[in-house]
């Protein structure tokens, strides 16, 4: 799939939203990108993870993992294009990432971590530091999304279907809060925190 494309499919599915919007990563923005909507639909879940798949068809992995909630879903469907394993990590009690439900990795096992959409690449970070912590090797990493627009730095190969340059904000330089607005929280972090 070309930019192009995937950028139109994920406008047609209303995955990109304008506004004001507080990030998972805390951060403030006025685009929000849901990628989870465009996701629900089986066929574009496949398309897409088969194509981010095909960026690292040159690598050897023994499994994919992904945070939870944002990259299970794509981290799957790599995992299914590259004919290996998908687990993930989750948040524990304490809120740090775990590898969870049995999961579990094998002595230096080449790892491919997936995410959804990367701001800070935080959640991203923080499942390579699972993965290394569990004895496996963080190979490489992959996202849908880049909203930094390339800037990430993750130490270790990275690549996305797209590259973004969207502004994001620490709250206190966010000039939608500066004009008096209050931002909404779309994300998944969010709506557990207050279910």
């Amino acid at each position: 799939m070309k930019r192009d494309e995937i950028l139109k499919l994920l406008e047609q599915v209303g995955a990109i939203r304008q506004g004001h919007f507080e990030l998972s990563s805390g951060r403030h923005s006025g685009t929000y990108i849901q990628c989870a909507l465009v996701l629900q639909f089986p066929q574009h879940a496949d398309s897409l993870g088969r194509a981010l798949a095909e960026i690292f068809r040159d690598h050897k992995f023994g499994c994919v993992v992904s945070p939870a909630l944002g990259g299970v879903i794509i981290g799957h469907e790599v995992a299914r294009a590259l004919g290996v394993r998908a687990l993930f990590v989750e948040r524990d009690r304490s809120g740090q990432m775990a590898l969870r439900r049995g999961f579990e990795l094998t002595p230096g096992e080449r790892v491919l971590v997936i995410e959804d959409v990367w701001t800070t690449g935080g959640s991203t970070r923080e499942t390579i530091g699972v993965v290394e912590q569990e004895g496996g090797l963080a190979v490489a990493a992959g996202a849908l999304i880049d909203r930094s627009g390339g800037a990430i730095e993750l130490n270790v190969p990275s690549r996305a279907l797209v590259e973004l340059n969207v502004p994001s904000f620490e709250p206190d330089e966010c000039p939608q809060c500066r004009a008096g607005g209050m931002p909404t929280r779309p994300g998944s972090r969010f709506s557990r925190a207050h279910s």
